[in-house]
């Protein structure tokens, strides 16, 4: 009976070590990616986010199928195969000779990620204990926000020394890594609902359930939508970061401290997040959601006005803060939000509209800072968390709200 309340098995922390190095890859890529274009490809900034924006169409487009495949193929193969064809892909930037092959590899790369990422995040969610769930999924996004700080300051202080050649060959590496410790991690299978016959105890999954038809309900979670709202909004503004820092450094003189500004954003996240993880558990979300959204919009309008190091420095440390208490938040809410057996979708789909909003953002506000500056790009991505608010207070805090007094008039 232990076991059953025990968060930090031999497997949890495999599929953790496997986000990492999955995201770790990512983040490289990501922050690194808009000085290759524009330098080593002679491109634009708007054109160097439309390689971050096919990357995440990929993403949108695959991920809604992958309950689908992880019904039909299980859960492990899955896994295995999405992360050995991440692998694959990442081998491939070696070889790009071109914007348009950048672009190919970028929507393959894509795919594979959104699939990876969302067995693997289905895989660390059954192992958890039920009644852990909040500050398992607080420390499993903690692995993905330590790859957020480290990526960054990876990719940005490679190129700066030993180019991007060298950053690509890394990327496969940590790739592989993420690849074999992600296959040897057994997963358990969620519960389902019952069924009128029972099968034998020990019975494999894909036998005693029928093969789930190809519609929309199978694609999506739909009572995840809400906050997945929230989300999109809040990756839209977040986009502005990792794709346009290192240029953005570059542009206020400043770059030998770009990949520092990471280092300050990824401390804040990663101080508080135990006692977020407890707190989701313990009391209501929306005590973390609101005062995290106005520091992260604080932090957001303080990057703006930054020309010294010491102001990137404080921006990054206080936006690492709001972000880093919402995002974890923002997922518990999707996964709780979903019965069991459908929490893989459901985390699915927060991811769906949270990448759609990465993808949008780094297109759009590389528009923005190619025809009005980077100043007015980071007071327009305050301005969009600061609504998000407004959001999360319309599509779930009111709802609710509403939901609770319906419940609480029926038990009266």
């Amino acid at each position: 009976m232990i076991d059953n309340y025990k968060l930090w098995t031999k497997d949890f922390v495999k599929v953790c070590l496997s986000s990492f190095f999955l995201f770790l890859s990512f983040y490289i890529i990501a922050t690194a990616l808009s000085g290759y274009v524009t330098d080593g490809l002679g491109r634009s900034e708007s054109q160097a986010g439309l390689a971050m924006t096919v990357f995440i169409v990929a993403a949108v487009l695959l991920r809604p199928f992958t309950g689908q495949l992880m019904d039909r193929f299980s859960e492990r193969k899955i896994v295995f195969g999405s992360l050995l064809l991440f692998f694959l892909f990442s081998v491939a930037y070696l070889g790009v000779f071109g914007y348009a092959m950048l672009l190919l590899v970028r929507f393959l790369h894509g795919g594979t990620f959104a699939i990876g990422t969302t067995s693997t995040n289905t895989t660390a969610i059954g192992i958890m204990p039920e009644n852990r769930k909040g500050e398992g999924i607080s420390y499993f996004s903690l692995f993905m926000s330590l790859a957020m700080v480290i990526g960054p300051f990876v990719g940005l202080t490679i190129t700066k020394h030993g180019g991007y050649s060298t950053l690509f060959a890394l990327c496969a590496v940590f790739s592989l890594i993420a690849f074999v410790l992600g296959a040897s991690a057994k997963s358990k299978p969620a519960a389902r609902p019952q069924q009128a016959s029972e099968e034998p105890v020990g019975a494999p999954l894909a036998q005693s359930q029928p093969k789930s038809k190809l519609q929309w309900s199978n694609l999506v979670e739909r009572k995840v939508f809400p906050i997945a709202v929230s989300g999109f909004v809040v990756a839209f503004a977040y986009s502005g970061l990792v794709t346009f820092m290192s240029v953005f450094a570059a542009d206020r003189a400043i770059d030998d401290y770009a990949s520092y500004f990471f280092v300050c954003f990824g401390i804040m996240i990663v101080l508080p997040r135990p006692i977020v993880g407890k707190l989701l558990d313990r009391v209501s979300e929306h005590y973390i959601v609101y005062p995290s959204i106005a520091v992260f919009a604080i932090g957001l309008f303080m990057l703006s006005t930054a020309h010294s190091p010491l102001m990137l420095l404080v921006s990054g440390a206080v936006i690492g803060l709001g972000y880093g208490a919402l995002l974890p938040c923002f997922q518990t809410i999707a996964v709780l939000a979903a019965p069991p057996h459908r929490r893989g979708l459901a985390t699915a789909t927060f991811f769906i509209l949270f990448d759609l909003g990465y993808g949008i953002g780094s297109y759009c506000l590389g528009l923005i800072a190619t025809h009005s500056g980077y100043t007015v790009m980071y007071v327009i991505c305050g301005v969009i968390v600061s609504l998000s608010s407004v959001v999360y207070f319309i599509l779930h805090h009111k709802r609710r709200k509403s939901i609770t007094a319906v419940n609480l008039g029926q038990a009266i």
